[in-house]
This record gives structure tokens, C-alpha cells and sequence, in this order.
């Protein structure tokens, strides 16, 4: 029996930063059909720009991107009281051990192509969504 995904929480906003539009695009209708309130970013520095735009309770962001990488947002976040404590999960097609070695401050990690099933488990995991 397959788990329905539409279990989101109101209010909840998360933001995607992905440079792979159709990777974008797909999270994108799969978030928001599970209820969140989804913001997107194609790179890291329009996702600083989102950010002051509107905080979310959760980013969702790729580590390989032009302007500036997943490492570069991750560090921004971390520097900043306002976006300090908001979860992140980062994605890439690496091995978690390749990127742990260039970037730290995520809270967690899932290798590109993920199961919507790990992503959903995460985002619960990290903003208490019930399931």
C-alpha cells in the first residue's frame, strides 16, 4: 500500500535551489502537492536573494552550481542570524564522503537521483511534519 503524500503541512515554505531546472521542476510539483509552500532558486546567489525575500522553514539545495554552490549558500545561511537554525538538506550526484571534505552545515544529505520517499522522510525528520 503506497503512503499518500498529501500529508503537508499548511504554512510550511521550502526552498529549492537546484541549476538543473528539470530536477527543479519536478520537486517543485512534488512539494507542492504534498502541501509546502514552495520558493525556487536555479543558484546559490538567487537563493540568498529569496531568502531575504522570505524565510523558510526548510532549503532544499544542490551542491554543484554556476555563481555560487550549495557550500557557498550553506555558509552564507550559517553566517547569518536570520537564517542560522533553518534545516538544510543539500543534494548531489557525489558521495556524501567526496562533499563532506568542501562543505559542512547541512543537516542532511541525499545522493542525486533520490526517491521522493527519502525526501519526504527527511523533511518530516527536520521540520516535524507528521506522517
Amino acid at each position: 500500500m503506497e503512503k499518500s503524500l498529501k500529508a503537508g503541512p499548511v504554512g510550511k515554505t521550502i526552498l529549492i535551489v537546484d541549476d538543473e531546472f528539470g530536477i527543479l521542476e519536478v520537486v517543485e510539483f512534488i512539494l507542492s502537492d504534498a502541501g509546502f509552500n514552495v520558493i525556487s532558486a536555479l543558484n546559490g546567489q538567487e537563493a540568498l536573494a529569496r531568502l531575504e525575500e522570505t524565510v523558510p522553514d526548510l532549503v532544499l539545495v544542490d551542491f554543484m552550481m554556476p555563481i555560487m554552490d550549495g557550500a557557498g549558500v550553506i555558509k552564507a545561511m550559517r553566517a547569518d542570524d536570520r537564517f542560522r537554525e533553518i534545516p538544510v538538506i543539500l543534494t548531489s550526484g557525489m558521495p556524501e564522503q567526496t562533499i563532506k571534505e568542501r562543505c559542512e552545515g547541512y543537516d542532511a544529505f541525499l545522493r542525486k537521483p533520490f526517491r521522493t520517499e527519502r525526501l519526504m522522510e527527511e523533511i518530516s525528520r527536520l521540520i516535524g511534519r507528521p506522517e
